[in-house]
């Protein structure tokens, strides 16, 4: 049987295009690769010289914020520093963020957007850990300590899997 290789994009239907792509672009740094103001669509990419979009944007949600269009839509990002980066950034633009956490084989940051679609940037520790495996992860620390707390909690073992229940605020 064939494998798929990798994720190709995602698409969001929305309501507030603008504010979508400006968060998007400003805040995850997502580049816009085309767009049709005329379709009311947004093509983004994080890699335009690999992949032409990962994201689309398109008007035409229906049901309000709380009718949710994904599941999740994770980002993978190269350094532990960039989860970090992520961390300070988020904060200073007021992101919601439901949860910093350990999969023992990655460290990321579960966000909503501004129309309450979840997100996560992650980088891969390299480490082998079984899934489901989520921890909550204190991210106010060295690049070392958050690799060390994260261990920790890995070797803990306990329940494996945190589950959150708060959902988006949104405006």
């Amino acid at each position: 049987m064939t494998a798929i290789a990798e994720l190709g994009h995602t698409g969001l239907w929305v309501s507030d295009l603008p504010r979508m792509k400006d968060f998007y672009t400003r805040v995850l740094g997502l580049q816009v690769t085309d767009e049709n103001e005329a379709e009311g669509m947004v093509f983004l990419s994080s890699r335009p010289d690999a992949e032409h979009h990962e994201l689309v944007l398109a008007l035409g949600r229906v049901g309000g914020p709380e009718v949710r269009v994904t599941h999740q839509i994770s980002w993978r990002v190269a350094r532990l520093e960039d989860v970090l980066d992520f961390h300070d950034r988020f904060r200073a633009e007021g992101i919601q963020v439901q949860q910093e956490v350990t999969h023992g084989n990655a460290v990321g940051i579960y966000f909503f957007d501004p129309e309450g679609n979840r997100n996560e940037v992650y980088w891969q520790t390299g480490r082998d850990v079984r899934q489901p495996f989520r921890k909550s992860l204190n991210l106010d620390q060295t690049p070392d300590a958050v690799l060390a707390e994260s261990d920790e909690l890995v070797a803990a073992g306990g329940p494996a899997y945190q589950p959150v229940t708060t959902g988006p605020v949104l405006d």
